[in-house]
């Protein structure tokens, strides 16, 4: 099966509704912390009606945390406002198989107001912005995601009644790029990568990673929405994939203290024809628009890197000598900078390693196109490029916990002018949300350390 035959057209849905081969279609959304979230649908009543007239959820589905709980501070949903209603407008360019459950199919929604106009906070819009103003240049972003994840041969159900503690890894051994070590796994890598091609996704490969049961599987890049609609798709079904084998997987930034997942994300700049405008004849084999989107990178990353690093968890990643960056710098194939700029001519394409296997795509990729094109509006210079160990450098740093990174956020002027005070305010609220859940838990570590001896 080639990966498009995944992909579906309204009339090819119609077609297997009426043979009766698709009887279900998912409806979905995606929200602040990345995850898919909406309505299984008869297909009969989404032919019928959700087609033409789109569909409701609650406005709730943008306002609370990663438990689901409703929480202060958002203006666009809250008790005083009487928790309303969102339109789920589906994208039908999204339509797709799921091979994973038996007849069914799934559409991925834009959200609008019940009143009109779109969801401004919503992920998907905010990518969509950038978009636009990518394209009002005449530009195009492409972008590929790199997820690693951590398999256990524990269930979720088992997982959650140990209180996530004492977990087997499917791999007791660090397996990067082991054929042996990644055998072990197959039967669940081969389902992964088989079902999500048959959803439309295309699959390059998988390896095995550092931290025992950590390994990659890899997708080919594409137009920027549609590797992000591809990823949350992918992180879903992957873990529900997992299940069906009777294992669990996560893709937590840091799970234990071992190598953490990450999500690095590589992006490139086409024009309206399709050709590559990264590569020219300048230093580096780089354009001078090259230049400016590297520069400006550089110059938004402190204060956009709470949209690659979104949770309390996230910044524990950012370790020296882990292969997770802690300096702002950029060099040409070294992985010790936040920055990596890799390939060559028509390939030519810059990886930031910041993000890790938590982030929300959609958020991560707007940062990227933001500040690309703070560097190209303002026609910032580009420094030399770092080279040797950027762990022992003198650059400025990525920042260490969620609140330093929401702290930068809230003061720039960039991130306000980029996304709008609106979307920022959301996603500070968001930060602030986690803060205080985080500062009010007792911890393991906790008590480990006070029960007896304090």
């Amino acid at each position: 099966m080639r990966h498009t035959d995944g992909l579906l057209s309204v009339e090819q849905l119609r077609e297997l509704v009426d043979s009766g081969e698709i009887d279900t279609v998912l409806i979905a959304m995606t929200d602040m912390q990345g995850r898919l979230q909406g309505k299984r649908c008869s297909a009969e009543y989404f032919m019928a009606e959700v087609l033409a007239h789109a569909t409701e959820a609650c406005n709730y589905l943008l306002a609370v945390d990663v438990e689901m709980n409703t929480v202060g501070g958002y203006a666009m949903s809250s008790w005083e406002s009487g928790y309303g209603d969102f339109v789920l407008r589906p994208d039908l360019s999204t339509l797709r198989r799921v091979p994973w459950h038996d007849g069914t199919a799934l559409v991925l929604a834009d959200l609008e107001r019940v009143q009109g106009g779109p969801v401004g906070p919503s992920p998907r819009q905010i990518l969509r912005r950038q978009l636009d103003r990518l394209a009002e240049r005449g530009l195009e972003a492409f972008v590929g995601t790199e997820l690693e994840f951590i398999v256990f041969d524990d269930t979720y159900e088992q997982a959650w009644h140990n209180g996530y503690r004492d977990l087997t890894p499917s791999n007791l051994y660090n397996v990067d790029y082991s054929m042996l070590g990644t055998g072990r796994l197959e039967p669940l890598l081969r389902d992964i990568r088989n079902k999500m091609s048959g959803a439309g996704l295309y699959v390059e490969s998988a390896k095995g990673e550092c931290n025992p049961g950590q390994h990659e599987i890899a997708f080919r890049y594409t137009h920027a929405l549609a590797t992000c609609d591809n990823h949350s798709i992918y992180k879903t079904g992957a873990k529900e994939i997992a299940a069906a084998h009777g294992k669990s997987l996560t893709f937590m930034a840091k799970y234990n203290e071992r190598e953490g997942n990450s999500c690095h994300i590589h992006i490139s700049v086409r024009d309206k024809d399709g050709n590559a405008v990264m590569a020219g004849d300048r230093e580096h084999g780089f354009s001078k628009l090259m230049e400016h989107f590297m520069a400006g990178q550089l110059a938004c990353l402190r204060e956009f890197t709470y949209f690659f690093a979104p949770n309390i968890n996230s910044y524990k990643r950012f370790a020296l000598g882990s292969f997770a960056p802690t300096a702002v710098a950029w060099g040409e194939d070294n992985r010790t900078c936040a920055l990596r700029v890799v390939g060559h001519g028509s390939s030519l394409r810059v990886e930031n390693r910041v993000p890790g296997g938590d982030v929300n795509p959609y958020l991560a990729v707007a940062a990227l196109i933001a500040a690309g094109l703070h560097g190209i509006e303002n026609e910032l210079p580009l420094e030399p490029a770092f080279t040797g160990n950027a762990y022992d450098s003198g650059k400025d740093r990525v920042p260490h916990t969620l609140r330093d990174a929401a702290d930068l956020l809230a003061g720039s002027d960039l991130a306000k002018a980029a996304f709008g005070d609106e979307v920022v305010e959301h996603y500070l609220n968001a930060a602030r949300v986690e803060l205080t859940a985080y500062e009010a838990a007792v911890t393991d570590w906790e008590r480990v350390r006070g029960f007896e001896r304090l």
